[in-house]
């Protein structure tokens, strides 16, 4: 009986004590307490030796029964704990979506590849064809195809890198030009956007990489006043309806005749500034009516079909665009440099 009254007082205290806890380390320190190495159920499991041998069975299932008792509620407790605090841990982390909040910084488009995008609107909506290709490429494509054999002078005027003999990066978009007339059959109407590549001195209107955007149009009875409307209504496009072209004769190897071609200046109009240092115009690109030997070496018959072809430097409308005067600045990645362009 005495150990009856033990386990009675026992589990009467520990059930009080359980009422008043409300934390995990109260639980522990009764777990500790009551089951520890030294608590006061454990040691009451230990003293059974001194209680008489027909006694003992019903002593251990006393003990049994108070000892899991007391941890069906011990338990209980844990979990009612546990609950209770992933509920404040949740309110601590939870978004209150009614404060105002910082404003996140959008990031903004290069301005090359809104000029490209740009761009290629323009000549998408006059009908032309989007083609791309290799960085890395043949000879035969960047240089032969194009007119421009081994020791021809103009070599020397691109600064190519060479990679191996036959292979280089290329130093203009034109090799694309001349896949698409090996692959496909007039009528042609491409434009061949892309990072090229030339060995030049960095500096304010110079890199060793930069971007072009060709275009090629090969048909029956193609003319220059072609070349020339479409160059006009490009401009004026991107530029305004009161831009225009001027062509002065120059020389490429891949076109006969071929251009120069200036625009009415984008900053005074045509009237005379400091940009277009008085004249009135700026030069932009070159031109020309694809080389009859060119269109021979692609496999088109050059009494039937005639085209032209012109090339313009990305960086180059970029900073006519936008009022840029330093290229440097369009590879520098400064975030505030950058992030004043906008699509219009």
């Amino acid at each position: 009986m005495e150990m009856q009254e033990q386990l009675r007082k026992i589990q009467e205290e520990a059930l009080a004590q359980l009422a008043q806890i409300d934390d995990k380390a109260g639980l522990d320190a009764l777990k500790l307490r009551l089951m520890g190495k030294k608590g006061e159920l454990t040691l009451l499991r230990r003293s059974m030796g001194q209680i008489p041998a027909e006694d003992r069975p019903k002593a251990g299932q006393m003990i049994n029964e108070v000892v899991a008792a007391l941890t069906a509620q011990m338990d209980a407790l844990d979990e009612r704990l546990k609950a209770r605090e992933q509920e404040k841990k949740l309110a601590r982390e939870a978004i209150d979506v009614t404060e105002p909040r910082k404003h996140t910084p959008i990031g903004m488009q290069h301005p090359i590849s809104l000029v490209q995008d740009q761009m290629l609107g323009v000549f998408t909506s006059m009908g032309f064809d989007v083609v791309e290709g290799p960085e890395v490429e043949y000879d035969l494509y960047n240089f032969e195809l194009m007119n421009i054999p081994k020791n021809h002078p103009a070599r020397d005027a691109q600064d190519t890198f060479y990679i191996e003999d036959n292979v280089v990066l290329r130093t203009h978009t034109s090799p694309v030009q001349a896949r698409t007339m090996l692959t496909r059959k007039p009528p042609i109407r491409i434009v061949c956007p892309g990072r090229v590549y030339r060995a030049d001195e960095v500096d304010a209107t110079h890199s060793p990489v930069f971007h072009q955007m060709e275009g090629l149009v090969v048909g029956e009875d193609v003319t220059m006043a072609d070349l020339k409307g479409t160059l006009d209504a490009f401009a004026q496009k991107l530029f305004g309806q009161d831009v225009t072209t001027r062509f002065r004769p120059s020389f490429f190897p891949f076109t006969e005749p071929s251009a120069e071609v200036d625009l009415t200046c984008v900053n005074c109009h045509g009237k005379g500034c400091r940009v277009c240092k008085g004249t009135g115009w700026i030069e932009v690109l070159g031109a020309g009516m694809v080389n009859p030997k060119v269109l021979e070496m692609c496999g088109i018959d050059s009494r039937k079909y005639s085209g032209f072809a012109f090339g313009v430097g990305l960086e180059r409308i970029a900073m006519l665009r936008y009022g840029i005067t330093d290229m440097r600045a369009l590879f520098e990645g400064d975030v505030r440099f950058l992030s004043q362009f906008r699509d219009d």
